[in-house]
């Protein structure tokens, strides 16, 4: 890891800034497995709390640490809803749980795939874009070079510091990373760190 920082720090000045300031990389990574898909899945478009609430029901109601495909799909759609779950996010997360259990999809292969087949993979199922994709890569496969562009805190970040006049679309941000590279992962946790250090967005 200090050679990543090493890089990032002689490469962009005021990236440097910022891990000065946040400080040491401790990055939380999770297990690369179905319960963290279906994690991912609950905490779309919700706040931290309110998702993490809905996710322990869920768990409690499936009566299994992990989830598993079967202990979903024995849930009725009704119980999913009822446990807070909107209906879609109850429709895609069976769909995971389906496709898993018919082996479509095999979370014990994506450690061996490059990150392109990563996304290709997960992205196949309904639910699961590319902002999820680029979170599996980063937290639960440990890739060191993913550039989540469509992330609003990655944004707002760059945004802040690097004044710039309105939010950075991809294009922009991939061209800024440029010299982030093969690090850009890292460089991203260190822009989460920096809005959180500045009292949030």
């Amino acid at each position: 890891m200090r050679k990543a920082i090493h890089h990032l720090k002689r490469a962009d000045g005021v990236l440097a800034a910022i891990i000065e300031r946040v400080g040491p990389f401790k990055i939380e990574y999770r297990e690369p497995d179905f319960q963290l898909l279906v994690r991912s899945i609950v905490n779309q478009q919700l706040s931290g709390k309110a998702a993490m609430t809905i996710f322990t029901r869920l768990r409690a109601a499936a009566k299994a640490d992990p989830l598993t495909p079967e202990s979903i799909l024995k849930l009725r759609p009704a119980k999913m809803r009822a446990l807070g779950l909107s209906q879609q996010k109850a429709s895609y997360i069976r769909e995971l749980a389906r496709l898993t259990r018919a082996g479509e999809l095999v979370f014990e292969h994506l450690p061996a795939l490059e990150d392109a087949e990563v996304i290709d993979r997960l992205t196949r199922v309904k639910g699961v874009g590319a902002w999820t994709a680029h979170m599996f890569l980063i937290f639960a496969l440990r890739r060191p070079n993913v550039l989540p562009v469509g992330d609003l805190g990655v944004r707002v970040a760059i945004k802040k510091a690097y004044g710039l006049a309105e939010l950075p679309k991809p294009a922009e941000i991939e061209r800024l990373a440029e010299a982030w590279h093969p690090y850009c992962s890292v460089a991203s946790w260190y822009l989460w760190r920096s809005l959180e250090n500045q009292g949030g967005i």
